[in-house]
């Protein structure tokens, strides 16, 4: 190396500024340091004018606080994990979604796991969350159906959102499944549709059999019985819908209205009554539920459909975490948010 190089880099060696000490601002501002900390954490009480010259001598000496140490000395991570089953992320993303506007507004981190429905990833996850000392938990889920709370979190404040906890004691945050169905149909009554056939999913997802309840119920109360007598059950997919139409229109040839308890479910009704020849909406009606976006708006024509708005699920499930973390513990009971109609070309 040569003089020239060597003389360069022992210039720049000592021109490398030493990052300041709280010692350094106590000393400066002429406080103890345990007076200086209070100052610059806005804690203890003092004169005005001895927190004023702490902080003209941090900013003099550009010394940041150490956020660690702060997030210890309050006893806060500004961390929350949130828990989910839905691997896909289906309906956990648009929850995570909206509890992270909430929880990003307060500079809360989320750290997210996926347990992919296994109960030994969800303690493993439950374990690292615990050792990082996170402020509170979400927990979320695929379904609606209520699922058993955590065990072992000792103190840690737990939300549950859109999965509800089995314990009524815990805080839920949950779609309104009941009254989405009641704007499915109130819609389709509203348009004069008299012979309404409803195709769902599995009998045995608490989402399914709510929605088809109140399907029946209000068809009751409007003196109607659904197309065919019954609900149809069967899977989540649009092969199940492009069969159960074939069953709808052979019992009941004179059927006016879908109603779905999906979208992909809806958009197989669509595809069979397109190949029959049978015209969306002007010979029969449909209405999905869920309102997913790559089945909506591909389905032809796109569909009228139910949002159960993930997003404000997630959110209000955040506001709820954040004032259990103040208050200690949440405040139990099950909060639920309200769906909405978007009304598109099948109905």
């Amino acid at each position: 190396m040569s003089d020239s190089i060597q003389a360069a880099t022992s210039s720049i060696d000592v021109a490398l500024p030493t990052r300041a000490r709280l010692a350094d601002v106590a000393t400066r501002a002429g406080v103890s340091v345990g007076t200086a900390s209070k100052a610059l954490s806005g804690s203890g009480r003092m004169r005005p004018e001895t927190r004023t010259r702490v902080l003209q001598a941090a900013d003099a000496l550009g010394f940041s606080p150490n956020r660690h140490a702060q997030n210890l000395q309050a006893g806060r991570s500004w961390t929350v994990g949130l828990m989910t089953t839905d691997g896909i992320g289906r309906f956990s993303t648009p929850v995570l979604l909206g509890a992270e506007d909430a929880l990003g507004a307060g500079k809360i981190s989320v750290l997210l796991c996926d347990t992919r429905g296994d109960a030994i990833r969800e303690q493993h996850h439950l374990s690292t969350l615990i050792e990082r000392r996170v402020d509170g938990i979400i927990v979320t889920g695929r379904r609606t159906d209520a699922r058993p709370p955590l065990a072992g979190v000792g103190s840690i404040p737990i939300v549950y959102a859109f999965s509800p906890s089995t314990d009524p004691r815990d805080a839920s945050v949950v779609s309104d499944d009941a009254g989405g169905a009641g704007l499915a149909v109130e819609h389709l009554l509203g348009l004069g549709r008299v012979r309404i056939a409803h195709v769902t999913g599995p009998a045995h997802h608490a989402a399914a059999q709510d929605r088809a309840q109140r399907t029946l119920d209000l068809l009751a109360d409007a003196g109607l019985a659904p197309a065919t007598g019954r609900a149809h059950f069967g899977d989540w997919s649009e092969a199940w819908g492009r069969r159960a139409t074939d069953a709808v229109l052979r019992a009941a040839p004179d059927v006016d209205a879908f109603f779905c308890g999906n979208d992909q479910i809806a958009r197989g009704v669509a595809d069979a009554l397109r190949e029959r020849g049978i015209s969306v909406p002007d010979d029969v009606a449909i209405v999905g539920y869920d309102n997913w976006d790559a089945m909506a708006l591909a389905a032809r024509p796109p569909l009228t459909t139910v949002d159960m708005d993930l997003g404000e699920i997630g959110r209000i499930a955040a506001l709820r975490l954040l004032a259990a973390i103040d208050a200690g513990e949440p405040r139990p009971g099950v909060e639920t948010v309200p769906s909405r109609l978007i009304v598109r070309e099948s109905a």
